[in-house]
């Protein structure tokens, strides 16, 4: 079977950065549901048409990847407004913050006592990323992942 719209997609990545640096890699098989932007639409378009035990290695600007970086994503924000909580903050830390659009990463770039400056960027923005695809499985979603719009796992029974 082939990943296309409403096919859930299993597959495993090793993610490096333009010179081979290595940024991650998937500890578990990576699942989703093909065509419903669930994950990075440059690496959903990739696999497209893919099947089991494909691999697939593809290269994105970061314009079809995480986006440039934008100098306006550096934000003031109220130590109480953060999810992490700890009894310092250094710059270069992740932490977790409240936002309009729910739960977000950011890095502290400066700490202060009651605020930090925080750049709300995404880790990978800017940067030109290259996915290295094993494609485990591609099986059908069932109706229940297909009215939800995403996948509940492996086999299609977590949610």
């Amino acid at each position: 079977m082939k990943a296309a719209a409403d096919k859930v997609v299993i597959f495993d990545y090793v993610l490096t950065e333009e010179g081979g640096d290595e940024l991650e890699r998937s500890a578990e098989p990576m699942v989703y549901l093909h065509g419903t932007n669930s994950i990075i639409r440059g690496l959903e378009e990739a696999l497209s048409g893919h099947e089991s035990d494909d691999q697939v290695s593809v290269t994105l600007p970061p314009e079809r990847a995480y986006g440039l970086r934008r100098d306006d994503a550096i934000q003031r924000v109220p130590i109480k407004h953060l999810l992490t909580k700890m009894k310092k903050y250094k710059p270069g830390q992740v932490v977790a913050v409240n936002t309009q659009n729910g739960q977000k990463n950011a890095i502290v770039i400066k700490a202060g006592r009651f605020n930090l400056d925080l750049d709300m960027n995404h880790p990978f923005a800017g940067k030109t990323l290259t996915f290295d695809v094993t494609v485990k499985d591609v099986r059908e979603a069932t109706a229940d992942e297909l009215s939800h719009g995403h996948a509940h796992g492996v086999d299609g029974q977590h949610h």
